[in-house]
């Protein structure tokens, strides 16, 4: 593919006119392309009038090559192939993977391409009853803590924005968005800078990553929980489930960031566990025409523009404050999935229309502030929740407007900005809900926020909270292989293993994972 960036046009200018730039600075023509798409469109609003930067992608006819057609602001992107080298010997049974969250689908899936066969448990349902369950407990019923926000097939990112953006830029991506795109995933992620599938449309792309699995030999095993090892001879033989022992000597963790009793039972196992950095805080909500006003000035409301998308950071006193996981046109999400226990995170559909954007304001929590001991930072995740719980008793969340936080006092005037969360907000003094240092450090990165986006600190921006589930604050170590050293034929992955956050890198972690046990045992 090759990528023009930088192209300069009119506000009147529409896609077909950034197109017909690139064409002419590579010297294409519109017959040599065999396809195109906006990978990204921004405004510049210093000079005067404000004017569109459009980028463009386009791929070429069979037979060219994007080297011929170089030239200033034009990037060539080739997409790396997956390549695995088979095991030397054969493998003595099925693989079983845990978690079908992104990390567990796609282990399980490349393990199904390959002739592997894997079992797949999943503690929570379907797709189908997990949304059906999601959808009861918003409008006011009671929480099934195995079918929720963060529990059942397709793991936490199901119920959020379906972003695919990622830094961590391993060729696997490719593999990837080209999978998600043969499930049904929206063309234009192949194009955009920063793509997204949205809500609606990853429930149906999930499904049928999962229908290809069992197609090809795969098994699922929904409402099954992981509640032990069997060990034999120092390596792995097997797991407990509440269903009954499983044997195998190929285990795929990949439990997700909310599994916190399955940390326990690692723990009691005898696995090390160690801390890493997590973040927590609040949601905050604006009006998205704001948004787009402090993003796009005088281009506002052009039909050509994406809604409006912030990412903002600040490091107060040597502690990170950022925006995590902002949804555009998107509501927030009653998150829990303990009982006596509130919490939120956010989501967007597909077409991003909703009156409001929001987005995670979280402050860095560090592992010396809980003497390095991961099953105490997940205690406090835990008395976060349920402190904002036992504020009315119920899933009700608590919420201030941003004047009253700044100012530190409790409260909550509504203004533009209607509350989206389902179950309902009531006042409260979300600054006295978590400790004083990072309430501080919030104050202050949230200030640093208004001088860098216009409006951002408008007196009716909308907080409610507690988000305390950006990531896992355990990881659990492994070699290079992937593989745990202290028990062999263990396959830690993912968000839950400390090492991913985020759709796309949780998936790409699975694969690695899935890649290793190809390159040492063959199934075929």
């Amino acid at each position: 593919m090759l990528q023009f960036s930088g192209l300069t046009l009119p506000l009147s200018s529409s896609g077909e006119d950034a197109l017909a730039a690139a064409l002419k600075k590579a010297r294409l023509r519109p017959a040599q392309l065999a396809g195109w798409g906006v990978t990204r469109l921004s405004v510049d609003a210093r000079h005067g009038r404000p004017k569109l930067v459009w980028g463009i992608g386009v791929t070429l006819a069979p037979g060219l090559r994007e080297e011929d057609f170089s030239a200033p602001g034009v990037q060539v992107k080739r997409e790396m192939p997956l390549t695995i080298t088979p095991g030397p010997k054969r493998a003595s049974g099925r693989p079983v993977v845990c978690g079908l969250g992104p990390a567990g689908l796609f282990a399980a899936l490349l393990l199904a391409r390959h002739g592997a066969k894997p079992l797949v448990l999943e503690r929570g349902p379907s797709i189908e009853r997990r949304a059906a369950a999601v959808d009861a407990f918003f409008a006011g019923g009671p929480l099934d803590e195995n079918a929720n926000i963060q529990f059942g097939e397709g793991g936490a990112g199901t119920f959020s924005d379906g972003k695919l953006t990622t830094r961590i830029g391993d060729p696997l991506c490719d593999y990837v968005r080209r999978t998600l795109l043969e499930h049904g995933a929206p063309e234009e992620i192949v194009w955009q800078a920063k793509p997204h599938i949205g809500t609606d449309r990853l429930r149906e792309v999930i499904l049928s990553l999962r229908r290809e699995i069992e197609r090809l030999g795969g098994a699922v095993r929904f409402d099954t929980r992981l509640i032990g090892l069997i060990r034999r001879e120092g390596r792995l033989a097997g797991v407990e489930t509440d269903a009954g022992p499983i044997e195998t000597d190929t285990l795929v963790l990949a439990i997700g960031h909310s599994a916190r009793d399955t940390f326990e039972m690692l723990r009691s196992a005898g696995l090390t566990l160690e801390a890493k950095p997590f973040s927590v805080g609040f949601r905050a909500e604006h009006l998205q025409s704001e948004i787009d006003r402090a993003l796009y000035h005088e281009a506002a409301g052009h039909p050509a523009l994406p809604p409006g998308e912030y990412q903002l950071s600040a490091h107060p006193g040597g502690r990170g404050v950022y925006t995590f996981c902002m949804c555009p046109g998107g509501r927030v999400v009653a998150a829990a999935s303990e009982a006596g226990g509130v919490c939120t995170n956010g989501m967007s559909y597909h077409a991003r229309d909703g009156a409001n954007a929001n987005a995670a304001v979280v402050a860095e929590v560090k592992p010396e502030e809980f003497g390095g001991d991961p099953m105490r930072a997940v205690a406090f995740q835990r008395e976060l929740e349920r402190a904002a719980f036992a504020l009315r008793e119920d899933y009700t969340a608590p919420a201030q407007d941003l004047e009253s936080f700044l100012a530190g006092r409790p409260g909550l005037r509504l203004g533009r900005v209607a509350p989206t969360y389902p179950r309902g907000v009531a006042a409260a003094d979300l600054g006295a809900l978590f400790p004083e240092k990072l309430t501080a450090a919030r104050r202050q990165g949230l200030r640093a926020f208004g001088r860098k986006l216009p409006g951002y600190c408008a007196p009716d921006t909308l907080l409610t909270g507690p988000e305390t589930r950006t990531s896992s604050p355990v990881r659990i170590p492994r070699g290079a292989d992937c593989q745990s050293a202290q028990l062999p034929g263990l396959y830690p992955c993912g968000e839950g293993a400390g090492y991913a956050g985020g759709i796309v890198s949780a998936a790409v972690d699975g694969l690695r994972a899935a890649r290793s046990i190809l390159e040492t045992v063959r199934y075929e």
